[in-house]
């Protein structure tokens, strides 16, 4: 019987994509910078995709001062929402958010 073994950032990375999951399913998962700039309050979390441009991380980062969130620089954020072209997202449950930052905090992101 042969057993499968799987490193532990795949696995980190794997939990963050089922939460960010969780999230878009929950409808608590908002997507692209203008869509985040409308929001009004209740942001719990910023991600960021180290590939975005720089005037998206500049705009980030002062999303980032509105809300008074953190920001997670991370890689392939599309890749991680199943949605290709985007590069910045944000997190509106709480719960959700303090899951996938402790996930973050063990991964080193």
């Amino acid at each position: 019987m042969r057993s499968i073994r799987r490193s532990k950032r795949s696995f980190v990375a794997d939990k963050i994509e089922a939460y960010l999951g969780f999230a878009l399913r929950a409808g608590k998962l908002v997507l692209g910078l203008n869509s985040i700039e409308t929001v009004k309050k209740g942001v719990c979390c910023l991600l960021l995709d180290e590939e975005a441009a720089k005037n998206s991380q500049k705009q980030a980062r002062k999303l980032k001062e509105k809300f008074s969130c953190p920001l997670i620089i991370t890689k392939d954020l599309g890749m991680l929402i199943k949605r290709e072209g985007c590069k910045v997202a944000a997190v509106k449950d709480f719960s959700l958010a303090d899951a996938i930052l402790r996930e973050a905090n063990d991964k080193g992101m």
